[in-house]
């Protein structure tokens, strides 16, 4: 990806989706997750710091029993290709014989996602569901990686807004965009 300043590449962005559009989806992935978790009270573990946005309007469209926590976990340290997974916060809720609902902003290739759901399971959690704003639509994904409960499908293009960062800049854009391919 070639970085341009910030203000440009908004201006040239494309909108894919609205505030409006994506308050309806996640109202829905909230009835779903109802569904999912009847009797239910599973460990809604938000993944920092793409997800805070989508993860409180989320947790809000739920109307099952819920105790939060967060992670901060990264493979890049700082590079361009992921490694092992390097913990920056790790769940302080027991996950022994709990449903962990995993709250992101995206599911791209899922390495981290993946690296993230199976420390859960090492940690004890009886399951681990995936719940993420958006899946990035291609063939590239961590064998044995999906989401449970998504709200819409991306474009495989750089996205941003709605908690996603175009060089740590716009996560707090009402809707998702993508750049110009």
């Amino acid at each position: 990806m070639t970085s341009v300043p910030y203000e440009e590449a908004l201006a040239s962005a494309d909108l894919l989706f609205g505030r409006e559009q994506l308050d309806i989806e996640i109202a829905r992935m909230g009835r779903e997750i109802d569904h999912t978790l009847a009797g239910e009270r599973p460990v809604f573990l938000t993944v920092m710091h793409g997800a805070l946005l989508f993860a409180g309007q989320l947790a809000l469209s739920i109307r099952t029993d819920l105790e939060f926590d967060y992670v901060h976990a990264t493979r890049y340290r700082g590079q361009t290709s992921g490694s092992d997974l390097h913990w920056l916060r790790r769940p302080e809720v027991p996950l022994q014989g709990r449903t962990v609902l995993l709250v992101d902003d995206i599911l791209d290739e899922g390495h981290t996602l993946k690296a993230v759901r199976d420390a859960c399971l090492e940690m004890g959690a009886d399951r681990v569901l995936l719940a993420v704003l958006c899946t990035k639509v291609h063939g590239r994904r961590a064998h044995g990686i999906s989401a449970d409960f998504n709200g819409v499908d991306v474009p495989d293009r750089y996205v941003f807004g709605y908690g996603m960062d175009y060089n740590e800049h716009a996560r707090n854009l009402p809707g998702i965009y993508a750049l110009k391919d």
